[in-house]
Formats: C-alpha cells, sequence, structure tokens
C-alpha cells in the first residue's frame, strides 16, 4: 500500500470515528433530558409502588382474614352439630326414660294401665269431635288479659312480638329437626311419610285456629288446638301411631300464648293512645273555652267600667232623691264588677295550673242499675257540660250528679278513687271504663278522708226521666 492510500484511510477512520462521537454524543445528551424529564415523575412512581405495596399487604391480610373467618365457620359448624346432637340425645333420653317408665307401668299394672291410656285418649277425642261439631261456645271462656299476667309490667308490644318469633322459630326447627311428631314404623321412608301427614294436618289446623285470635277467645282457640292433637293423634293410630308429640303440642301453645299477648299489648296501646288524643282534645277544649271566658270577663268589666262612670258622673249633680237611686245602681255595678273580675282570674289560674279541674261522681239508674257509679274528671270551666255530654246520645237516660269535687290536683285525686274501688270495677278488663258498683256512702267516706269535707253531696238519686219512663210503662201495662 502506498502512502497516499494509507493516508486516504486513515482519513477515512478519522472521519468515522468522529461521526460515530458525534452520534454517541448526541444519544448521550437525548438520554440525559429524558432522565431529566423522567425525574419530575419519581414521585408518581415511588406512591404508586408504595400503593402496590399496600395492595399486596391487604390481599396478604384478607387472605388471612378469610383463612380464620373459614376456622371459625367451621367451628361453628362444629358447635351447631354439637347442639343438634345434644339435643337429639337429649331427646333420646327422654323417649328412653318414658318408655322404660311406660314398660315398668305395664309390668305393674299389666293391661290396666294401656286400657287407661287408651281410654283417656278416646276420652280427649271424642270431646274434640264434640266441640268440632257443636262449636266451643262459652265453655271454653279465658279471658285474653290473663295472658299478661305473666308478664312484667315494662313489658311492651315490640318485645311480646320477639318472643312470638322466637317461638315460632322454636316450632320450625323441631318440624326440621324430626321432633314434631313419631311413629312406630319400622321403615324410614314409611315412618317419615307418616309423621310429615300427621304434622302437616295438626299444622293446619293450628294455623287456621291462630289465625282467628281475637281480644275475646283465647281459651277457644286454646282448645281447638288441644282437640287437634287428639284428633290427629286418633287418627293416626291405624298408622302404626302416627302422632304429634307433647312437646310439639306445648311449642304451639306457647306460640298461641304469645300471639294473644301481643294482640292484647298492642290492643292496649291503641286504647293508651286514643285515651291520650281523647284527654288532648279534652284540654284543648277546656283550655279554649277558659281563654272564651276570661275573654268575655274582661269585654264585661270594660263595659260595667264605664256604666260605674257614667253612674259616678251622674250622681255628683243628682239630687237627694236621685241619689239614692244612683248609689243603689253604683252597688249593683260594682258587684258585677267584682264578679267578672273573679270570673276572669280563676279562667287564668285554672289555664295556668293544668291540674285544676273537677272530679265528678255521677250515677245513670236506668242505664246501669243501683249503686253504679262513673267517676271521672274534667278540667273544663263549666264541669256540667262534660257531664251532659256523657249522656247525650250513648246512654238512654241523663246522668245524675251526686258530688261535683273542685281539686287542685284533680287527676290525682281521680286516681286515689279510682285505686280505692278497683276491686269493684264493672269492667275487670278495661281499666280505663270508670265505673264502679259501691254506695254512695263508700265513695264519700274514700273523698273525706282526703279532706274535701265541704263538698255538696245528693245521696239519692232522681233518675226522674227513669222513673217517669216506668210510670208510663206501668199505666198502659
Amino acid at each position: 500500500m502506498d502512502s497516499s492510500h494509507f493516508t486516504i484511510f486513515i482519513s477515512i477512520f478519522l472521519i468515522c470515528f468522529i461521526v460515530f462521537s458525534l452520534i454517541k454524543s448526541w444519544q448521550l445528551s437525548v438520554a440525559k433530558k429524558k432522565l431529566k424529564e423522567f425525574d419530575k415523575y419519581t414521585d408518581k412512581i415511588e406512591a404508586i409502588d408504595d400503593i402496590n405495596d399496600y395492595r399486596v399487604n391487604a390481599e396478604n391480610e384478607l387472605l388471612a382474614l378469610k383463612k380464620r373467618a373459614e376456622e371459625t365457620l367451621k367451628n361453628a359448624d362444629a358447635k351447631v352439630f354439637e347442639a343438634s346432637k345434644i339435643i337429639a340425645d337429649a331427646y333420646a333420653k327422654r323417649e328412653s326414660i318414658i318408655e322404660q317408665a311406660e314398660k315398668q307401668a305395664t309390668e305393674i299394672a299389666g293391661e290396666a294401665y294401656a286400657l287407661k291410656g287408651q281410654t283417656e285418649a278416646f276420652e280427649k277425642a271424642i270431646q274434640a269431635m264434640k266441640n268440632t261439631i257443636n262449636g266451643y261456645k262459652d265453655d271454653y271462656i279465658i279471658p285474653n288479659h290473663s295472658t299478661l299476667d305473666e308478664l312484667a309490667d315494662e313489658f311492651d308490644f315490640k318485645e311480646a312480638g320477639s318472643q312470638l318469633k322466637m317461638a315460632r322459630k322454636t316450632t320450625r326447627d323441631m318440624v326440621k329437626q324430626g321432633y314434631a311428631g313419631d311413629c312406630d314404623y319400622v321403615e324410614n321412608i314409611r315412618r317419615t311419610y307418616a309423621i310429615h301427614f300427621c304434622v302437616d294436618a295438626f299444622n293446619g289446623k293450628v294455623d287456621t285456629a291462630m289465625a282467628k285470635v281475637k281480644h275475646d277467645n283465647y281459651g277457644k282457640i286454646k282448645q281447638e288446638i288441644i282437640d287437634a292433637f287428639a284428633l290427629v293423634n286418633h287418627n293416626g293410630k291405624p298408622f302404626r301411631n302416627a302422632r304429634i308429640r307433647q312437646e310439639y303440642l306445648d311449642a304451639r301453645l306457647d306460640e298461641l300464648k304469645w300471639a294473644v299477648a301481643a294482640f292484647e299489648l298492642r290492643k292496649i296501646e291503641k286504647e293508651e293512645q286514643a285515651e291520650i288524643k281523647a284527654q288532648m282534645r279534652e284540654e284543648e277544649r277546656a283550655i279554649r273555652e277558659m281563654e272564651k271566658a276570661r275573654k268575655e270577663a274582661e269585654k264585661e268589666e270594660r263595659m260595667l267600667q264605664k256604666a260605674l262612670e257614667k253612674a259616678r258622673k251622674e250622681l255628683l249633680s243628682a239630687n237627694e232623691e236621685q241619689k239614692v237611686e244612683y248609689e243603689a245602681q253604683l252597688k249593683q255595678l260594682e258587684g258585677k264588677l267584682a264578679e267578672a273580675e273573679a270570673k276572669g282570674e280563676r279562667a287564668l289560674s285554672m289555664a295556668q295550673q293544668t291540674r285544676r279541674g273537677h272530679v265528678y261522681i255521677i250515677s245513670n239508674m236506668g242505664s246501669f242499675g243501683e249503686d253504679v257509679f262513673k267517676i271521672g274528671m274534667t278540667r273544663r270551666l263549666e264541669p256540667m257540660d262534660r257531664v251532659k255530654e256523657l249522656g247525650d246520645a250513648s246512654v238512654p237516660f241523663s246522668f245524675d250528679v251526686h258530688a261535683m269535687i273542685h281539686s287542685n290536683d284533680a287527676p290525682e285525686l281521680e286516681k286515689i278513687l279510682h285505686n280505692s274501688f278497683s276491686q269493684k270495677r264493672l269492667n275487670k278488663v278495661n281499666s280505663r271504663k270508670e265505673f264502679f258498683r259501691a254506695s254512695i256512702s263508700e265513695i264519700r267516706k274514700v273523698v273525706e278522708e282526703q279532706g274535701f269535707n265541704e263538698i255538696h253531696w245528693t245521696l239519692a238519686a232522681e233518675a226522674s226521666e227513669y222513673k217517669e219512663s216506668l210510670a208510663v210503662d206501668k199505666n198502659a201495662a
């Protein structure tokens, strides 16, 4: 290679090296620029990384919690199974004890024991058939409120409703777990069908009876359920003694008790609400009457004041003969003014004192008979308006007033009188009915014991309309 060629080669190599260096320098510059721009997003990328870390940690915790929940669920299932096993063992033990007791009774008494059981079952079935044919009438009346006697005073409708739900769940669980009925079939399929037949028939009758719960038929429905138990068990005898268990009957009777209790408590709550609303209406009416009386008294006062001023002016210019007349007129006007002022003050005072009012003792011989008295309370400014209202349309004769007692605490006095004669109420079920069978002298004694000794009493009832009606009937006869 000559020197000229070598020089050309070296020149080309240098040019290539320079170009390559420039390209690398440009690429490095571009990379640095991009890296600088990338630095702006470093915080966000780090945040994303943190979020990813949190997500991973959360997923790990979720897996751990899921595992613990599965273990807890397994434990719960085990406990439920254990509880079911305990219940099953209890029923089995009970059946074993009963079976052994019956076996011993049969060994001791022989056929007499078996016949006794059959006789009792037949008697119950016969009575159930008679009730079904003839109806339940009044033979099985048990007051609904008697179901509340077992409950605490603070028991309310909602709590009774909760107890009813629990009772219904108990009966459903007994059916589901196979404890509602029994049968002597050995074959499982036959036994299951026979028990289902009995339970369905019994529940159909019970549900129909319970749907008829009212305020006065607890005893009748209870007997219907007992009769259904007797009839279903009687009809199940041909199917290897397919029957309803006594425990299931007791559970359904318990359900009935809570259904009646919830019904009665709901009814009481409604009555109490109605009474409160009636009291509010009475209070509003009393306040309106008092306000009206106060305004009328103020108006009368203004009129009397003007009349007095006029009479005094005329008195100054009157002669001796006219003075006597004007003085008498002045005295009369001053008396009327004093009465108007007193009436206004009384209306204002009664409006301000919400417990002030009148307790009334009234009777209605023609409607309720002798020695039956209504003891009530009103805050009306004119208490006789309330008595007239009571005798307007609801009863055939007017009420007679035996005493009208003004009291600064009328509700308390009424409560004392009601409590004193609680055993002599005509209506033993509804305490809001204020009629009592007592003598007027007994009532007067309790009133005077409370310090009301200046009360005017009318001891004998006039009952004029009633007595006149009797006279008309007598003359017509």
